[in-house]
């Protein structure tokens, strides 16, 4: 199989995976989700924080800058929730 083969098929494969898990920018945070601050574990939020560069970073449990996204509605639900950042 030639370079070109195996990169035309690595590409196809990628682009698989990654519409059936739905990480396509459309898709991988529709509308129908929220972030969710202050009750993600340390190392599981979604996005950067006021004092972390990117997602995975959060430093402690419940951090009030770090969110997490899930469905709609959700956030109001859970103790510690909110859907802006608290300081």
């Amino acid at each position: 199989m030639s370079i070109l083969a195996k990169t035309a098929t690595a590409s196809l494969l990628a682009a698989t995976v990654v519409a059936a898990t739905g990480l396509v920018s459309t898709g991988a945070y529709a509308a129908d989700k929220e972030k969710c601050y202050g009750v993600v574990k340390a190392g599981q939020n979604d996005c950067q924080t006021a004092s972390n560069s990117c997602a995975g970073t959060a430093s402690a449990d419940s951090q009030k800058d770090a969110f997490i996204y899930l469905p709609g509605g959700t956030c109001a639900k859970l103790t510690g929730g909110s859907l802006e950042p608290k300081s």
